[in-house]
């Protein structure tokens, strides 16, 4: 099987199936990536654009890289910024996946609610670019190194920018009790 630098070298070289590939390879993740980023109707708009940005950047692709998929959501990312300075702040919110009908989870339900307070908090309080080394690393399952390429910078600042945002996690206020209630709840359930 031809890596994703094989595939890229080959559409340069004319064969434009072979790019085609490359999209199949990782629309499902780039989709995803997008969804997560910036809700369902936006991604779709978004992910089309993110293949032609990609096509007509392919010719700057470091092609010692087997993989395409950081560079990729180095992509994605590009087109999420350009669409969220082009949004009114009320208009980026994500979608929220229907609830099930029938099921009544209330405990679990303000128990949720309060984990994603706490963690939304100490998200709010890491840096930028903080953050984004820890959800390509923590959401799309990039290495340090892989998101560093997306982000365009060096594989020691991603992996201290990672380090850095888990010490602040794991420090910020509530995360502790709560990764502790977490834990005491699933002993409970052994």
């Amino acid at each position: 099987m031809a890596s994703d630098a094989d595939l890229i070298g080959r559409s340069l070289d004319g064969d434009v199936d072979a790019f085609v590939e490359v999209v199949e390879r990782h629309e499902a993740a780039v989709g995803l990536y997008l969804v997560r980023r910036a809700g369902r109707d936006a991604a779709e708009d978004l992910l089309g654009e993110v293949w032609v940005a990609a096509f007509e950047s392919r010719r700057l692709y470091d092609r010692s890289y087997n993989d395409a998929r950081p560079w990729l959501y180095g992509v994605a990312l590009n087109r999420l910024r350009r669409y969220w300075r082009s949004r009114p702040a009320e208009d980026l919110v994500a979608d929220v996946p229907d609830v099930a009908t029938g099921w009544d989870p209330w405990s679990a339900v303000d128990l949720g609610v309060d984990a994603r307070a706490v963690l939304r908090s100490a998200l709010t309080r890491l840096k930028p670019e903080e953050r984004e080394v820890l959800r390509l690393v923590a959401w799309e399952d990039l290495t340090a190194a892989d998101a560093a390429r997306a982000l365009g910078i060096p594989a020691g600042t991603a992996r201290r920018l990672l380090s850095q945002a888990r010490t602040a996690l794991r420090d910020a206020p509530g995360v502790s009790a709560l990764l502790k209630d977490r834990n005491s709840a699933k002993e409970r359930h052994r």
